[in-house]
C-alpha cells in the first residue's frame, strides 16, 4: 500500500517531468492547477517574467460565500473555479492558455475545472 509520502513524491516527479516541456508566455500563459483535500485553485502564470496574471481559488471569501464550505471540495466547486478563471482571463485579455495539471490525474475535480474553463471561452 502506498503511503502519503510516496504519493506526494510520485506527483512531484510527474510535475517535474511535465514542466520540462510546458511553459507559459505572455501571449499564452500556463493555467496551473492546485488541488488539496478541501480546496482547488488555478492561476495563469507568465513563466518568462515569473508573474501570476490571474488567479482564482475556493479559499477566496467571495467564492466561499457563493459555494459554501460543502461544495468547495467537489466538482461543483472546481467548475465554479474554471468559470471564474476564464472570466478573469478574458478581462485580462487572455484567450489561449497551456494547461498544467501539475501531476494530478485528469479526472474528477481537475477535469471539471478544465471543462468549465473551456466552456467559459479559454482555448487549450
Amino acid at each position: 500500500m502506498f503511503t502519503k509520502h510516496d504519493r506526494r513524491a510520485a506527483r512531484a516527479r510527474r510535475h517535474r517531468r511535465v514542466r520540462k516541456h510546458v511553459s507559459g508566455t505572455a501571449a499564452r500563459p500556463r493555467l496551473a492547477v492546485f488541488r488539496s483535500l478541501r480546496h482547488i485553485g488555478a492561476q495563469l502564470v507568465d513563466d518568462d517574467t515569473g508573474r501570476t496574471l490571474v488567479a482564482a481559488s475556493t479559499t477566496e471569501p467571495a467564492l466561499r460565500a457563493v459555494l459554501g464550505d460543502a461544495n468547495a471540495c467537489t466538482t461543483t466547486g472546481a467548475a465554479a473555479i474554471g468559470r471564474t478563471i476564464s472570466e478573469r482571463a478574458k478581462a485580462a485579455g487572455v484567450d489561449t492558455v497551456v494547461f498544467d495539471r501539475a501531476g494530478y490525474l485528469f479526472h474528477g475535480r481537475v477535469k471539471a475545472l478544465a471543462e468549465a474553463a473551456r466552456e467559459g471561452g479559454l482555448k487549450f
